[in-house]
Protein backbone atom coordinates (compact mmCIF):
# COMPACT_ATOMS: atom_id res chain seq x y z
CA UNK A 1 0.00 0.00 0.00
CA UNK A 2 1.41 3.37 -0.98
CA UNK A 3 1.81 5.73 1.95
CA UNK A 4 0.11 9.11 1.47
CA UNK A 5 3.12 10.83 3.01
CA UNK A 6 4.96 10.48 -0.30
CA UNK A 7 3.81 11.76 -3.65
CA UNK A 8 3.35 9.12 -6.33
CA UNK A 9 5.01 7.31 -7.92
CA UNK A 10 7.58 7.09 -5.09
CA UNK A 11 6.07 5.38 -2.03
CA UNK A 12 6.28 7.61 1.05
CA UNK A 13 7.20 4.92 3.49
CA UNK A 14 9.97 2.54 2.48
CA UNK A 15 9.79 -0.98 3.85
CA UNK A 16 11.55 -1.41 7.19
CA UNK A 17 15.25 -2.11 6.78
CA UNK A 18 16.94 -4.91 8.70
CA UNK A 19 18.68 -3.51 11.76
CA UNK A 20 22.45 -3.41 11.69
CA UNK A 21 23.65 -5.15 14.87
CA UNK A 22 26.70 -2.89 14.98
CA UNK A 23 24.60 0.23 14.98
CA UNK A 24 22.07 1.34 17.48
CA UNK A 25 19.33 3.78 16.51
CA UNK A 26 17.47 6.10 18.80
CA UNK A 27 14.24 7.63 20.06
CA UNK A 28 12.96 11.01 21.14
CA UNK A 29 10.28 12.69 23.22
CA UNK A 30 8.17 15.75 22.78
CA UNK A 31 9.28 17.60 25.87
CA UNK A 32 12.61 18.95 24.73
CA UNK A 33 15.57 17.26 26.36
CA UNK A 34 17.53 20.51 26.49
CA UNK A 35 19.84 19.62 29.32
CA UNK A 36 17.59 17.31 31.35
CA UNK A 37 20.83 15.78 32.51
CA UNK A 38 20.05 15.40 36.18
CA UNK A 39 17.44 12.70 35.68
CA UNK A 40 13.84 12.21 34.65
CA UNK A 41 11.36 14.94 35.40
CA UNK A 42 8.98 14.03 38.25
CA UNK A 43 5.28 13.53 37.61
CA UNK A 44 3.13 16.65 37.69
CA UNK A 45 1.16 17.04 40.92
CA UNK A 46 -2.11 17.85 39.17
CA UNK A 47 -3.96 17.19 35.93
CA UNK A 48 -4.45 13.97 34.03
CA UNK A 49 -5.93 10.78 35.38
CA UNK A 50 -4.37 8.27 37.73
CA UNK A 51 -1.77 6.02 36.20
CA UNK A 52 -3.72 2.84 37.00
CA UNK A 53 -6.69 4.18 34.97
CA UNK A 54 -4.60 4.60 31.83
CA UNK A 55 -6.02 2.82 28.79
CA UNK A 56 -3.50 2.82 25.92
CA UNK A 57 -6.28 2.09 23.42
CA UNK A 58 -8.52 5.02 24.37
CA UNK A 59 -8.07 7.99 22.03
CA UNK A 60 -9.84 11.24 23.04
CA UNK A 61 -11.45 13.21 20.26
CA UNK A 62 -8.94 16.05 20.64
CA UNK A 63 -6.10 13.56 20.10
CA UNK A 64 -7.82 12.14 17.02
CA UNK A 65 -8.05 15.66 15.60
CA UNK A 66 -4.43 16.36 16.50
CA UNK A 67 -3.18 13.21 14.76
CA UNK A 68 -5.31 13.75 11.65
CA UNK A 69 -4.11 17.34 11.23
CA UNK A 70 -0.46 16.64 12.03
CA UNK A 71 -0.45 13.78 9.55
CA UNK A 72 -2.01 15.96 6.87
CA UNK A 73 0.47 18.80 7.42
CA UNK A 74 3.43 16.44 7.27
CA UNK A 75 2.07 14.93 4.10
CA UNK A 76 1.62 18.42 2.62
CA UNK A 77 5.07 19.58 3.85
CA UNK A 78 3.46 22.51 5.66
CA UNK A 79 6.39 23.28 7.95
CA UNK A 80 4.75 26.28 9.62
CA UNK A 81 1.67 24.32 10.71
CA UNK A 82 3.79 21.34 11.77
CA UNK A 83 5.85 23.64 13.96
CA UNK A 84 2.74 25.18 15.52
CA UNK A 85 1.33 21.76 16.38
CA UNK A 86 4.68 20.46 17.60
CA UNK A 87 5.55 23.42 19.82
CA UNK A 88 2.02 24.40 20.86
CA UNK A 89 -0.65 21.76 20.27
CA UNK A 90 1.26 18.81 21.69
CA UNK A 91 2.22 20.70 24.83
CA UNK A 92 -1.30 21.96 25.44
CA UNK A 93 -2.81 18.51 25.04
CA UNK A 94 -0.13 17.04 27.30
CA UNK A 95 -0.87 19.61 30.00
CA UNK A 96 -4.61 19.15 29.74
CA UNK A 97 -5.00 15.39 29.27
CA UNK A 98 -1.71 13.61 29.95
CA UNK A 99 0.09 15.36 32.80
CA UNK A 100 0.96 12.11 34.56
CA UNK A 101 -0.08 9.47 32.05
CA UNK A 102 1.25 8.45 28.63
CA UNK A 103 -0.38 9.41 25.37
CA UNK A 104 -2.47 6.76 23.58
CA UNK A 105 -0.44 3.99 22.00
CA UNK A 106 0.72 4.22 18.39
CA UNK A 107 -1.48 1.24 17.54
CA UNK A 108 -4.53 3.11 18.84
CA UNK A 109 -3.93 6.20 16.68
CA UNK A 110 -2.89 4.25 13.58
CA UNK A 111 -6.42 4.39 12.01
CA UNK A 112 -6.23 8.22 12.00
CA UNK A 113 -3.04 8.35 9.91
CA UNK A 114 -3.80 5.51 7.49
CA UNK A 115 -1.38 3.33 9.46
CA UNK A 116 1.55 5.19 7.88
CA UNK A 117 4.80 3.61 9.03
CA UNK A 118 6.93 6.77 9.07
CA UNK A 119 4.29 8.86 10.81
CA UNK A 120 3.88 6.25 13.53
CA UNK A 121 7.63 6.23 14.13
CA UNK A 122 7.46 10.01 14.58
CA UNK A 123 4.46 9.64 16.88
CA UNK A 124 6.28 7.09 19.02
CA UNK A 125 9.24 9.46 19.17
CA UNK A 126 6.92 12.04 20.74
CA UNK A 127 5.29 9.37 22.92
CA UNK A 128 8.58 8.28 24.50
CA UNK A 129 9.86 11.83 24.92
CA UNK A 130 6.66 12.68 26.78
CA UNK A 131 7.10 9.56 28.93
CA UNK A 132 10.66 10.53 29.84
CA UNK A 133 9.57 14.06 30.73
CA UNK A 134 6.33 13.41 32.60
CA UNK A 135 6.33 9.93 34.11
CA UNK A 136 8.13 8.46 37.09
CA UNK A 137 11.57 6.93 36.35
CA UNK A 138 11.22 4.45 33.52
CA UNK A 139 12.21 0.81 33.61
CA UNK A 140 14.96 -0.73 31.51
CA UNK A 141 12.22 -2.25 29.37
CA UNK A 142 10.73 1.17 28.50
CA UNK A 143 14.18 2.56 27.81
CA UNK A 144 14.96 -0.34 25.53
CA UNK A 145 11.70 0.16 23.62
CA UNK A 146 12.55 3.80 23.11
CA UNK A 147 15.97 2.77 21.83
CA UNK A 148 14.41 0.36 19.35
CA UNK A 149 12.10 3.06 18.05
CA UNK A 150 15.05 5.36 17.40
CA UNK A 151 16.75 2.49 15.59
CA UNK A 152 13.75 2.07 13.32
CA UNK A 153 13.33 5.80 12.73
CA UNK A 154 16.97 6.47 11.90
CA UNK A 155 17.12 3.35 9.73
CA UNK A 156 14.29 4.75 7.62
CA UNK A 157 16.11 8.08 7.31
CA UNK A 158 19.42 6.40 6.44
CA UNK A 159 18.22 3.61 4.17
CA UNK A 160 14.90 4.85 2.81
CA UNK A 161 13.63 7.80 0.81
CA UNK A 162 11.88 10.13 3.26
CA UNK A 163 10.12 12.89 1.38
CA UNK A 164 9.24 15.18 4.30
CA UNK A 165 10.08 18.64 5.58
CA UNK A 166 10.14 18.89 9.38
CA UNK A 167 10.81 21.98 11.51
CA UNK A 168 14.40 22.47 12.63
CA UNK A 169 13.18 22.58 16.22
CA UNK A 170 11.81 19.03 15.98
CA UNK A 171 14.92 17.70 14.24
CA UNK A 172 17.20 19.30 16.84
CA UNK A 173 15.04 17.88 19.64
CA UNK A 174 15.38 14.41 18.12
CA UNK A 175 19.17 14.51 18.31
CA UNK A 176 19.16 16.26 21.68
CA UNK A 177 16.73 13.75 23.17
CA UNK A 178 18.62 10.83 21.67
CA UNK A 179 21.81 11.90 23.45
CA UNK A 180 19.90 12.67 26.64
CA UNK A 181 18.26 9.24 26.75
CA UNK A 182 21.64 7.58 26.18
CA UNK A 183 23.11 9.61 29.02
CA UNK A 184 20.10 8.89 31.24
CA UNK A 185 20.36 5.15 30.60
CA UNK A 186 24.09 5.13 31.47
CA UNK A 187 23.32 6.91 34.75
CA UNK A 188 20.37 4.59 35.49
CA UNK A 189 22.44 1.48 34.75
CA UNK A 190 25.29 2.63 37.02
CA UNK A 191 23.05 3.11 40.09
CA UNK A 192 22.93 -0.48 41.31
CA UNK A 193 22.79 -0.14 45.07
CA UNK A 194 19.00 0.01 45.47
CA UNK A 195 17.97 -1.93 42.37
CA UNK A 196 15.44 -4.74 42.85
CA UNK A 197 16.02 -8.23 41.50
CA UNK A 198 13.51 -7.56 38.72
CA UNK A 199 15.35 -4.38 37.69
CA UNK A 200 18.66 -6.25 37.60
CA UNK A 201 17.11 -8.94 35.44
CA UNK A 202 15.85 -6.32 33.02
CA UNK A 203 19.31 -4.79 32.80
CA UNK A 204 20.70 -8.20 31.86
CA UNK A 205 17.87 -8.81 29.39
CA UNK A 206 18.26 -5.43 27.62
CA UNK A 207 22.04 -5.21 27.79
CA UNK A 208 22.27 -4.30 24.08
CA UNK A 209 20.14 -1.18 24.43
CA UNK A 210 21.89 2.21 24.28
CA UNK A 211 25.26 0.68 23.52
CA UNK A 212 27.81 3.49 23.19
CA UNK A 213 29.13 2.18 19.86
CA UNK A 214 25.61 2.00 18.47
CA UNK A 215 24.82 5.55 19.56
CA UNK A 216 28.02 6.91 18.05
CA UNK A 217 27.54 4.84 14.89
CA UNK A 218 24.07 6.21 14.25
CA UNK A 219 25.09 9.83 14.70
CA UNK A 220 28.19 9.33 12.55
CA UNK A 221 26.13 7.54 9.90
CA UNK A 222 23.74 10.51 9.74
CA UNK A 223 26.69 12.88 9.31
CA UNK A 224 28.24 10.79 6.55
CA UNK A 225 25.05 9.86 4.68
CA UNK A 226 23.86 13.47 4.66
CA UNK A 227 27.26 14.61 3.31
CA UNK A 228 26.77 17.69 5.46
CA UNK A 229 30.51 18.35 5.84
CA UNK A 230 30.88 18.49 2.05
CA UNK A 231 27.77 20.67 1.75
CA UNK A 232 29.18 23.18 4.24
CA UNK A 233 32.51 23.15 2.42
CA UNK A 234 30.86 23.83 -0.96
CA UNK A 235 28.82 26.57 0.67
CA UNK A 236 32.05 28.52 1.27
CA UNK A 237 32.53 28.59 -2.50
CA UNK A 238 28.97 29.73 -3.14
CA UNK A 239 27.89 26.36 -4.56
CA UNK A 240 25.33 25.57 -1.81
CA UNK A 241 22.74 27.59 0.08
CA UNK A 242 22.19 25.35 3.12
CA UNK A 243 22.61 28.12 5.70
CA UNK A 244 20.80 30.74 3.61
CA UNK A 245 17.68 28.55 3.49
CA UNK A 246 18.01 27.49 7.18
CA UNK A 247 18.50 23.93 5.97
CA UNK A 248 15.11 23.71 4.24
CA UNK A 249 14.70 22.44 0.69
CA UNK A 250 12.56 24.79 -1.40
CA UNK A 251 12.84 22.62 -4.50
CA UNK A 252 10.33 20.05 -3.26
CA UNK A 253 12.85 17.76 -1.56
CA UNK A 254 13.39 16.86 2.09
CA UNK A 255 15.43 18.58 4.78
CA UNK A 256 15.32 15.67 7.24
CA UNK A 257 18.57 13.85 6.45
CA UNK A 258 20.68 16.98 5.92
CA UNK A 259 19.53 18.75 9.07
CA UNK A 260 19.73 15.59 11.19
CA UNK A 261 23.28 15.15 9.89
CA UNK A 262 24.08 18.75 10.79
CA UNK A 263 22.72 18.47 14.33
CA UNK A 264 24.38 15.07 14.74
CA UNK A 265 27.77 16.81 14.65
CA UNK A 266 26.66 18.77 17.73
CA UNK A 267 25.34 15.56 19.28
CA UNK A 268 28.73 13.90 18.76
CA UNK A 269 30.46 16.85 20.45
CA UNK A 270 28.16 16.47 23.44
CA UNK A 271 28.68 12.71 23.74
CA UNK A 272 32.46 13.00 23.54
CA UNK A 273 32.34 15.67 26.25
CA UNK A 274 30.32 13.28 28.43
CA UNK A 275 32.99 10.64 27.80
CA UNK A 276 35.88 13.05 28.48
CA UNK A 277 37.27 12.87 24.92
CA UNK A 278 37.41 16.60 24.21
CA UNK A 279 39.77 16.49 21.25
CA UNK A 280 37.50 14.14 19.29
CA UNK A 281 34.45 16.19 20.24
CA UNK A 282 35.93 19.39 18.83
CA UNK A 283 37.05 17.51 15.71
CA UNK A 284 33.44 16.37 15.12
CA UNK A 285 32.26 20.00 15.25
CA UNK A 286 35.01 21.32 12.96
CA UNK A 287 32.86 21.62 9.77
CA UNK A 288 30.62 24.20 11.54
CA UNK A 289 32.05 27.73 11.54
CA UNK A 290 31.20 29.25 14.91
CA UNK A 291 32.43 32.68 13.82
CA UNK A 292 29.30 33.27 11.75
CA UNK A 293 25.59 32.60 11.88
CA UNK A 294 24.55 29.07 10.99
CA UNK A 295 21.72 26.59 11.27
CA UNK A 296 22.88 25.85 14.81
CA UNK A 297 21.87 29.40 15.85
CA UNK A 298 18.28 29.10 14.59
CA UNK A 299 17.12 26.96 17.52
CA UNK A 300 18.00 28.46 20.91
CA UNK A 301 18.60 25.03 22.47
CA UNK A 302 20.99 24.08 19.70
CA UNK A 303 22.84 27.40 19.94
CA UNK A 304 23.37 27.19 23.70
CA UNK A 305 24.25 23.48 23.73
CA UNK A 306 26.81 23.97 20.96
CA UNK A 307 28.64 26.83 22.67
CA UNK A 308 28.40 25.29 26.15
CA UNK A 309 30.04 22.01 25.10
CA UNK A 310 32.49 23.74 22.73
CA UNK A 311 33.57 26.10 25.51
CA UNK A 312 33.82 23.33 28.10
CA UNK A 313 35.92 21.15 25.78
CA UNK A 314 38.30 24.06 25.14
CA UNK A 315 38.54 24.77 28.88
CA UNK A 316 39.52 21.16 29.58
CA UNK A 317 42.12 21.35 26.80
CA UNK A 318 43.57 24.56 28.35
CA UNK A 319 42.45 26.70 25.42
CA UNK A 320 41.10 29.32 27.79
CA UNK A 321 41.06 32.21 25.30
CA UNK A 322 38.91 30.28 22.79
CA UNK A 323 36.51 29.25 25.56
CA UNK A 324 36.32 32.81 26.92
CA UNK A 325 35.50 34.30 23.50
CA UNK A 326 32.61 31.92 22.86
CA UNK A 327 31.19 32.12 26.39
CA UNK A 328 31.22 35.91 26.14
CA UNK A 329 29.33 35.87 22.82
CA UNK A 330 26.61 33.46 23.92
CA UNK A 331 26.12 35.12 27.32
CA UNK A 332 25.74 38.50 25.62
CA UNK A 333 23.22 36.91 23.23
CA UNK A 334 21.21 35.54 26.16
CA UNK A 335 21.22 38.94 27.89
CA UNK A 336 19.74 40.53 24.76
CA UNK A 337 17.24 37.89 23.71
CA UNK A 338 16.19 35.76 26.68
CA UNK A 339 13.09 37.92 27.14
CA UNK A 340 11.72 36.55 23.88
CA UNK A 341 11.85 32.97 25.19
CA UNK A 342 10.05 33.46 28.51
CA UNK A 343 7.01 31.48 27.35
CA UNK A 344 9.13 28.70 25.86
CA UNK A 345 9.10 25.31 27.65
CA UNK A 346 12.89 25.53 27.42
CA UNK A 347 13.14 28.82 29.32
CA UNK A 348 14.15 27.29 32.66
CA UNK A 349 16.86 25.27 30.96
CA UNK A 350 18.12 28.37 29.15
CA UNK A 351 18.52 30.10 32.51
CA UNK A 352 20.27 27.06 34.01
CA UNK A 353 22.78 26.82 31.18
CA UNK A 354 23.26 30.59 31.41
CA UNK A 355 24.28 30.26 35.06
CA UNK A 356 26.58 27.33 34.32
CA UNK A 357 28.38 29.24 31.57
CA UNK A 358 28.98 32.19 33.89
CA UNK A 359 30.63 29.74 36.30
CA UNK A 360 32.79 28.34 33.49
CA UNK A 361 33.70 31.85 32.38
CA UNK A 362 34.76 32.67 35.95
CA UNK A 363 37.07 29.64 35.87
CA UNK A 364 38.55 30.63 32.50
CA UNK A 365 39.27 34.19 33.59
CA UNK A 366 40.79 33.04 36.88
CA UNK A 367 43.17 30.68 35.09
CA UNK A 368 43.88 33.01 32.16
CA UNK A 369 42.83 36.65 32.73
CA UNK A 370 41.49 38.10 29.47
CA UNK A 371 39.28 40.95 30.64
CA UNK A 372 39.63 42.79 27.33
CA UNK A 373 37.68 39.97 25.66
CA UNK A 374 34.62 40.42 27.88
CA UNK A 375 31.71 42.70 27.04
CA UNK A 376 30.85 45.25 29.72
CA UNK A 377 27.36 43.82 30.28
CA UNK A 378 28.73 40.28 30.67
CA UNK A 379 31.48 41.56 32.98
CA UNK A 380 28.92 43.28 35.20
CA UNK A 381 26.82 40.12 35.49
CA UNK A 382 29.92 38.03 36.17
CA UNK A 383 31.07 40.30 39.00
CA UNK A 384 27.63 40.21 40.60
CA UNK A 385 27.62 36.43 40.59
CA UNK A 386 31.21 35.35 41.20
CA UNK A 387 33.41 38.31 42.16
CA UNK A 388 34.18 36.89 45.63
CA UNK A 389 34.98 33.44 44.29
CA UNK A 390 37.19 34.82 41.52
CA UNK A 391 39.15 36.78 44.13
CA UNK A 392 39.66 33.57 46.12
CA UNK A 393 40.68 31.61 43.04
CA UNK A 394 43.54 34.01 42.36
CA UNK A 395 45.27 32.99 45.62
CA UNK A 396 45.75 29.26 44.89
CA UNK A 397 45.32 28.17 48.51
CA UNK A 398 42.86 25.69 50.02
CA UNK A 399 39.98 28.16 49.71
CA UNK A 400 40.85 28.68 46.07
CA UNK A 401 40.82 24.95 45.30
CA UNK A 402 37.48 24.64 47.11
CA UNK A 403 36.08 27.44 44.92
CA UNK A 404 37.37 25.77 41.74
CA UNK A 405 35.87 22.46 42.91
CA UNK A 406 32.49 24.08 43.62
CA UNK A 407 32.22 25.93 40.31
CA UNK A 408 33.41 22.97 38.24
CA UNK A 409 30.99 20.58 39.96
CA UNK A 410 28.10 22.96 39.36
CA UNK A 411 28.87 23.79 35.74
CA UNK A 412 30.33 20.60 34.23
CA UNK A 413 28.30 18.12 32.12
CA UNK A 414 26.95 15.00 33.84
CA UNK A 415 29.75 12.67 32.80
CA UNK A 416 29.01 9.01 32.07
CA UNK A 417 30.75 5.67 32.12
CA UNK A 418 29.69 3.98 28.87
CA UNK A 419 30.61 0.41 29.79
CA UNK A 420 27.98 -1.59 31.70
CA UNK A 421 28.81 -2.41 35.33
CA UNK A 422 29.30 -5.95 36.61
CA UNK A 423 25.99 -7.11 38.05
CA UNK A 424 27.46 -9.10 40.92
CA UNK A 425 27.22 -8.76 44.68
CA UNK A 426 27.92 -6.55 46.51
CA UNK A 427 26.13 -3.96 44.36
CA UNK A 428 27.39 -0.37 44.51
CA UNK A 429 26.76 2.85 42.59
CA UNK A 430 29.17 3.76 39.79
CA UNK A 431 27.36 6.81 38.42
CA UNK A 432 29.79 9.33 40.00
CA UNK A 433 33.03 7.63 38.94
CA UNK A 434 33.44 9.51 35.65
CA UNK A 435 32.69 12.85 37.33
CA UNK A 436 35.27 12.23 40.08
CA UNK A 437 37.91 11.38 37.48
CA UNK A 438 37.28 14.56 35.46
CA UNK A 439 37.26 16.67 38.63
CA UNK A 440 40.58 15.15 39.71
CA UNK A 441 42.15 15.92 36.32
CA UNK A 442 40.81 19.47 36.39
CA UNK A 443 42.09 20.23 39.91
CA UNK A 444 45.48 18.78 38.98
CA UNK A 445 45.62 21.25 36.09
CA UNK A 446 44.63 24.08 38.45
CA UNK A 447 47.58 23.23 40.73
CA UNK A 448 49.88 23.35 37.72
CA UNK A 449 48.72 26.92 37.16
CA UNK A 450 49.82 28.05 40.64
CA UNK A 451 53.39 28.81 39.55
CA UNK A 452 52.14 30.66 36.48
CA UNK A 453 49.98 32.84 38.71
CA UNK A 454 53.04 33.96 40.66
CA UNK A 455 55.00 34.67 37.49
CA UNK A 456 52.02 36.61 36.10
CA UNK A 457 51.93 38.79 39.24
CA UNK A 458 55.62 39.62 38.98
CA UNK A 459 55.36 40.41 35.28
CA UNK A 460 52.43 42.70 35.95
CA UNK A 461 54.41 44.46 38.69
CA UNK A 462 57.62 44.91 36.68
CA UNK A 463 55.75 46.13 33.60
CA UNK A 464 54.13 48.93 35.62
CA UNK A 465 56.70 50.01 38.22
CA UNK A 466 59.22 52.78 37.44
CA UNK A 467 62.99 52.35 37.78
CA UNK A 468 63.05 55.05 40.46
CA UNK A 469 60.42 53.25 42.55
CA UNK A 470 62.12 49.89 42.13
CA UNK A 471 65.50 51.37 43.17
CA UNK A 472 63.93 52.74 46.34
CA UNK A 473 62.46 49.31 47.21
CA UNK A 474 65.84 47.65 46.63
CA UNK A 475 67.66 50.41 48.56
CA UNK A 476 70.12 51.32 45.79
CA UNK A 477 70.55 54.14 43.33
CA UNK A 478 69.23 53.97 39.78
CA UNK A 479 72.66 53.68 38.15
CA UNK A 480 73.56 50.67 40.27
CA UNK A 481 70.16 49.06 39.60
CA UNK A 482 70.60 49.48 35.84
CA UNK A 483 74.00 47.83 35.97
CA UNK A 484 72.83 44.83 38.01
Amino acid sequence: KRSPLKPPPTPLTPPPQPRNPNQTPQRHTMASAYDREDGLAPPQPHGGGPADAYDPNYVPDSVKTFVVHLYRHIRDKNVYEIHQMYEGGFQRLSDRLFRDTPWPSAEAVAPYCDGDHVFLLLYRELWYRHAYARLSPLTASHRSESWNNYCDLFSVVLHGVVNMQLPNQWLWDMVDEFVYQFQSFCQYRAKLKNKTEDELQQLKQFDKAWNVYGVLNYLQALVEKSMIAQILEREKEGLESFTATDGYDYQGGSNVLKVLGYYSMIGLLRIHCLLGDYHTGLKCLAPINLNQQGVYTIVIGSHISTIYHYGFANLMMRRYVDATKEFNKILLYIIKYKQYHQKSPQYDQILKKNEQMYALLAICLSLCPQNKLIDENVSTQLKEKYNDKMTKMQRFDDEAYAAYDELFSYACPKFITPSPPVLDQPLTNYNQDAYRLQLKLFLYEVKQQQLLSGIRSYLKLYSAITITKLAQYMEMDEATLRSV
